[in-house]
């Protein structure tokens, strides 16, 4: 019997791909699904590179399980994802019947899995999804933070240059 990777292990699977993310200048968020102690897809945020506003991490990665298990029920898989899902993304896990979601940083301004709103567990759904936060939660936020401190000096910096043009002018 092959050895079971820890939550932490698989976590950091879903770093490396928020990684990606980052070197393509997106948000870096990543995902993978786990089944059978292997990922059966992977993804990280696309939204700006494939001018998709559905090009979330967790999408990309359900989309590529699917693909893999030529089935889009992904019955007693377990996604990993670096930032808590959002409101899509959530209604994506319950469709794809994903048994348990496990991510890193919690999203206070738009997380559905309890931070912001808790669709994942709001009553009626015909799907329950097991839920562990928390993760590699200080790797993830800091990924995140560094990201968006970088993101506003750029924008700074933009600004700063323009306006030096102007006078220039």
């Amino acid at each position: 019997m092959s050895e079971l990777y820890s939550d932490e292990y698989w976590m950091e699977q879903a770093l490396e791909r928020a990684k990606r993310a980052e070197q393509q200048n997106e948000i870096p968020v990543g995902a993978v699904v786990v089944l059978n102690n292997q990922i059966i897809g992977e993804g990280w945020n696309q939204t700006i590179t494939l001018h998709n506003p559905t090009a979330h991490a967790e999408i990309m990665a359900l989309e590529e399980a699917g693909l893999s298990q030529q089935n889009y029920r992904l019955v007693g898989a377990t996604l990993y994802v670096t930032l808590e899902p959002c409101m899509m993304c959530a209604g994506a896990i319950i469709h794809s019947r994903i048994e348990r979601l496990v991510y890193g940083a919690s999203d206070f301004k738009t997380g559905a899995a309890g931070s912001f709103i808790d669709l994942l567990r709001y009553p009626g759904i015909n799907h329950c999804v097991q839920i562990s936060s928390g993760v590699l939660q200080e790797q993830c936020s800091s990924l995140l933070s560094e990201f968006f401190r970088r993101r506003r000096q750029e924008i700074k910096q933009q600004k700063k240059s323009q306006e030096s043009l102007l006078v220039e002018s």
